[in-house]
């Protein structure tokens, strides 16, 4: 069968489908990388040393089979956030966890609600399930369109908290006063929360409507090891539980995970550090430089640039990146959208990498064509 017929094969949807588009991933050393929010610290030493000690000598262990539910994980999960193991739920990261949740919450008939900018995959996990989407876009303030989201038909609704990319937080206030007006349930992804000054855990208790996803990708340096979770009423890990995969999260994630939540002294220090690091570079940006830069409560920052002549635009943003691409020096630029097409999203790294940033931006703004 040659391979031009494979696709009429497959289901109609599928054949049509835009997969999601991560940020560039060099392999080649001598790259600064802020492109992805990766942690730009390292994970807590005793990260490694469970690792050996879960693969042992002889790896043996690696041919059975992890704990089907990460059991030992879930309490971990639990005791962090006073809560009980049934209140979670263990993914292959929280992209494995957004997954679920379209899968028991969206179909055609059933819409999956989101807002624009946000997170880019909650259309491509809609898409897969052949599901419909009703969006809903911000406006260039970023407050939360509360009155849209009341209204709509969404069965589920994605809210970014703090927000990608821009990096504004939702408050708790802000959260009731959405759970009060929109009936469906509500997806509050948390990827960043820890890097924030407030988080809607302790609204679950009051609210069963509610659903947190947590990643341990960002603020726990555990991008490679892929681990997530769902924090909810035990009625919706039910419901999770009951469309993953038997094995979702392997032997060697599972230790690693459980290693970095016991060492919560060490990523405080991390945490300290990534915003003290953050709110230098925000007041260097909106300070000396005068560019608009949106409050960011996360690990990275959304800036507009301007050029030598005090322009902006999407022409300007091109230019600055493409400049610091040119430099080794790896940013995101998301030019699809009108809002987002004017600025630069910059993951928060080192002081070092921060200063060489800054300084390849310095000599951005001394060409003749910036």
């Amino acid at each position: 069968m040659p391979p031009s017929s494979l696709t009429p094969l497959a289901l109609p949807h599928v054949a049509g489908l835009h997969a999601y588009t991560p940020g560039l991933q060099p392999t080649e050393p001598g790259w600064v990388k802020l492109n992805t929010n990766e942690c730009p610290y390292p994970p807590s030493p005793r990260v490694g040393e469970a690792l050996q000690r879960e693969i042992g000598a002889d790896g043996a262990s690696l041919r059975l089979y992890p704990n089907p539910k990460s059991s030992p994980l879930r309490a971990a999960v639990a005791q962090l956030h006073g809560l009980r193991e049934k209140n979670v739920c263990i993914g292959n990261g929280s992209d494995d966890i957004l997954n679920l949740l379209v899968r028991v919450f969206c179909s055609p008939e059933a819409a999956a609600g989101f807002l624009l900018p946000s997170y880019s995959l909650y259309p491509v996990l809609v898409e897969i399930q052949a599901g419909r989407s009703a969006v809903i876009e911000f406006d260039r303030s970023m407050q939360l369109p509360f009155d849209q989201i009341a209204a709509s038909a969404a069965r589920a609704f994605f809210l970014t908290s703090p927000n990608a990319p821009t990096g504004v937080a939702i408050t708790n206030a802000e959260l009731e006063r959405v759970l009060a007006s929109f009936r469906g349930l509500l997806v509050v992804d948390e990827a960043y929360a820890p890097f924030a000054e407030e988080n809607a855990v302790s609204l679950l208790a009051r609210h069963p409507r509610l659903v947190i996803v947590r990643t341990l990708s960002k603020a726990y340096a555990l991008a490679g090891i892929r681990v997530g979770y769902a924090l909810a009423d035990p009625e919706l890990i039910g419901l999770l539980d009951r469309v993953r995969d038997s094995y979702n999260v392997n032997r060697l994630s599972q230790a690693a995970a459980l290693a970095a939540l016991g060492d919560q002294p060490y990523y405080a220090d991390v945490l300290a550090r990534v915003k003290a690091t953050r709110n230098a570079s925000l007041r260097r940006f909106r300070d000396q430089r005068g560019w608009f830069t949106y409050p960011s409560q996360a690990n990275f920052i959304f800036t507009e640039p301007k050029n030598a002549r005090g322009e902006s635009g999407v022409a300007v943003a091109q230019s600055a990146y493409d400049f610091l691409c040119s430099r080794r020096v790896l940013v995101r630029h998301f030019p699809s959208r009108a809002l987002t097409a004017p600025f630069l999203r910059i993951s928060v790294g080192t002081d070092g990498e921060m200063l060489v940033l800054h300084d390849t931006l310095d000599a951005w703004l001394k060409t003749p064509n910036a």
